[in-house]
């Protein structure tokens, strides 16, 4: 199980592979396997046979997973791709901490 600071919508920008340079949101996160599903990125054809469910069948275009270490976050703040730190914020009212992701490029918490 690998551990990710990535989170499900977050936007990312692939680094390796077919679809360098492209941008893209994150649908899903494996884990266990370390792989990720971006919207529109590693598009794949699948030959899918007619059913009674789907009577046409046909050639079915989706994304395929990736590896995690191949996508990186892109900071909202500048737009461009940026490495995740966590930071301990303190809320003074009630003096409860949490910890918080933040854009090592920009020094801005990303809220997601």
């Amino acid at each position: 199980m690998i551990k990710t600071r990535l989170k499900k919508n977050d936007l990312v920008k692939v680094l390796s592979g077919n679809s360098k340079g492209t941008t893209g949101k994150i649908l899903f996160i494996d884990k266990a396997k370390g792989r990720v599903i971006v919207e529109g990125v590693n598009i794949v054809h699948k030959h899918q046979k007619a059913t009674q469910k789907n009577p046409q069948g046909g050639i079915i275009k989706r994304e395929a997973p990736i590896n995690i270490t191949n996508v990186e976050l892109m900071c909202p703040k500048t737009n461009k791709q940026t490495r995740i730190g966590m930071e301990v914020v303190t809320d003074t009212a009630t003096g409860k901490s949490k910890r918080m992701r933040l854009s090592k490029k920009s020094g801005e918490i990303i809220i997601s």
